[in-house]
């Protein structure tokens, strides 16, 4: 009988400490700016959490505790870890005559994406899941990795997940004045990058269905034109992880007339990627269709403002459950 007992409560805290694994994932990937650093940092909470239990005694609360530590281990990951960015924020645009994307780059230089399932599964609250939307937008993500380790967790901890100061202060072993301080400063950083706002995936919204549907429809057919009507005249195409941006709709779809001209023929599968419409795109094959790319739209007043094309679908295309071949 003690032994049933002792294998039902440790099968009840275990429950308890993977409740949380979705918000500690989109925590840590904002922090980190990395879906697969995410889970690494998310795993070894875990790990510490359960190897920790005995001396919790439940002195906070099960959630803020599981924050200390998931903070703990990002900043000790960020240390001395090169900022992560986009494209844009490494060089001027190309051009789209370019001969050449340019060399890749390690993939612990870019701000990757991450599936929305990852963060909100299938029972999450609908409401929740638009909240949230926005603080996982790639501009956004991007844009917290200016800010120094300490600051990036305040911001994250007061604005996005609402915690009080005082909360934020015990957790980081500093004061409200602190923290106060550390999320003034943070915010002034965030003003000189200034994000740009997107619209959230809304699945029900009639306006982007149709933008989509059109886009879907010109990118398979190849129809430049009618994918150049669909992008607002400051539109970029970043493809991590070679550094070429690319500025407007001229220089868009010049390289997709001419260097990236193997795309077309392309298909597209619809996936989620932080909060945003996303793509897998596979290319023309011997047989059938091979992964390319992972595309991440972002949509701002009816017009696509970005198209980024992640070319890591070894993995990618696993992380978002995406199918190695089309036939």
């Amino acid at each position: 009988m003690a032994q049933t007992h002792r294998r039902c409560s440790v099968l009840f805290v275990v429950e308890d400490l993977e409740a949380y694994r979705p918000e500690l994932t989109g925590y840590c990937y904002r922090m980190l700016g990395s879906a697969f650093e995410a889970e690494d940092a998310v795993q070894d909470t875990m790990i510490r959490a359960w190897r920790g239990l005995d001396g919790f005694e439940g002195r906070s609360a099960l959630r803020s505790w599981l924050y200390r530590i998931a903070t703990n281990v990002c900043l000790t990951m960020l240390d001395g870890a090169q900022r992560r960015a986009r494209p844009m924020d490494l060089g001027p645009a190309g051009s789209g005559h370019a001969t050449h994307p340019g060399e890749p780059r390690p993939e612990q230089v870019w701000t990757g994406p991450i599936p929305d399932q990852r963060l909100w599964p299938d029972h999450s609250d609908p409401a929740d899941v638009i909240a949230g939307r926005e603080s996982v937008r790639l501009a956004f993500v991007a844009a917290l990795q200016h800010l120094a380790p300490r600051q990036r967790a305040v911001l994250i901890l007061r604005e996005v997940l609402a915690w009080s100061a005082q909360e934020v202060a015990t957790l980081l072993d500093t004061s409200v004045a602190g923290v106060n301080s550390a999320l003034q400063r943070a915010r002034a950083t965030l003003a000189t990058v200034n994000p740009a706002a997107t619209e959230p995936h809304c699945p029900e919204d009639e306006h982007q269905k149709a933008l989509l549907s059109r886009y879907v429809q010109a990118f398979e057919s190849y129809d430049l034109v009618a994918l150049a009507s669909l992008l607002h005249e400051e539109a970029t195409l970043s493809m991590p992880p070679v550094p070429l941006w690319l500025r407007g709709p001229a220089d868009i779809t010049a390289w997709m007339a001419g260097t990236g001209n193997g795309c077309r023929g392309s298909r597209l599968l619809p996936v989620t990627a932080n909060g945003l419409p996303a793509f897998g795109q596979y290319r023309p094959a011997a047989v059938g269709h091979d992964p390319w790319g992972l595309i991440v739209l972002e949509i701002a007043d009816g017009q696509i403002v970005g198209l980024a094309s992640f070319l890591d679908t070894d993995r990618l295309f696993s992380l978002f459950g995406l199918p190695s071949h089309v036939d």
